[in-house]
């Protein structure tokens, strides 16, 4: 049995939510330099230059490289060899706090929907734990902005709808949302499941690189079906047009009844934040 301590998991939470929040995956950077290397409208183009503008001088002040600096959502995949010395949930709300606070992050929690009293610190975090084999932690803290979190959808499909319901309903998704998510837009996609478990899993499949496609090649056929639909709705960078709606996707998926097929889609805008840690 290995011992974490809760102060360990606080440290590194907080260290996390600063370095999501001001530098831009390696993925994600890559996939905006390719669309914007082979984008042929102009004006989209120019806006996805203007894109990696900002995120240069994000770079080069130290700043963060959206103006919301999101829900901070925590991913724990937590070893079953593991014990964590301390209060866990707390430890995760302390980095949060810590790392808002220290990094200087915008904090846009509110204690109640309906009361909308900000907590003032961006906690609490939104967490998932995902118990595994062994004796390591892996802490992923993914800010998640609401502009493109409103724009995210579920349905329960009828299973005779099938793949070609799952698709149109993506699809849909992405019109409708048109510029509000600040395409090009990354998206995650879950299919299965029941009615809650199908948003984690969309939620989740965020945290997969884009230069990754899904292990079951019939699922990675299907990314890159609908990636290649949607970049042909026009929508493109902010909305001006163009062949660059989404820069990537990815689906999970998981079991589900006899009579149902659930499927969510959380939305997420080119800035699409993550950090990870091994401990």
């Amino acid at each position: 049995m290995r011992i974490i301590q809760s102060n360990t998991i606080a440290e590194t939470v907080s260290r996390l939510c600063v370095k999501a929040n001001t530098q831009l995956p390696a993925d994600v950077a890559a996939a905006l330099d390719r669309r914007h290397r082979e984008e042929p409208w102009p004006l989209a183009r120019e806006t996805l230059g203007l894109l990696q503008d900002n995120l240069s001088l994000a770079k080069e002040r130290d700043l963060p490289i959206c103006q919301d600096t999101g829900m901070a959502c925590v991913f724990v995949e937590l070893g079953q060899d593991v014990h964590i010395e301390g209060n866990f949930e707390e430890a995760i709300h302390q980095g949060v706090q810590q790392g808002y606070g220290e990094g200087f992050l915008r904090k846009s929690i509110v204690g109640d929907p309906l009361r909308r009293v900000n907590t003032e610190d961006n906690t609490p975090a939104a967490i998932t734990v995902r118990i595994v084999p062994g004796d390591r932690c892996v802490v992923t803290v993914a800010p998640k902005g609401f502009g493109s979190e409103n724009m995210s959808r579920l349905a329960m499909l009828k299973p005779a709808d099938g793949v070609e319901g799952v698709k149109k309903f993506v699809l849909e998704t992405v019109r409708l949302a048109g510029p509000n998510p600040c395409p090009p837009t990354v998206l995650g996609i879950g299919v299965g499941g029941s009615f809650d478990k199908v948003a984690v899993l969309a939620k989740h499949a965020l945290l997969r690189p884009l230069d990754e496609p899904n292990p079951d090649p019939f699922y990675a056929a299907l990314e890159a079906e609908l990636l290649e639909e949607i970049n042909k709705l026009g929508v493109g960078p902010q909305g001006f047009g163009g062949k660059t709606t989404c820069l990537g996707l990815a689906i999970e998926t998981a079991p589900t009844h006899v009579a149902g097929l659930p499927v969510a889609v959380n939305v997420s805008c080119h800035v699409t934040r993550r950090a990870a840690e091994v401990l």
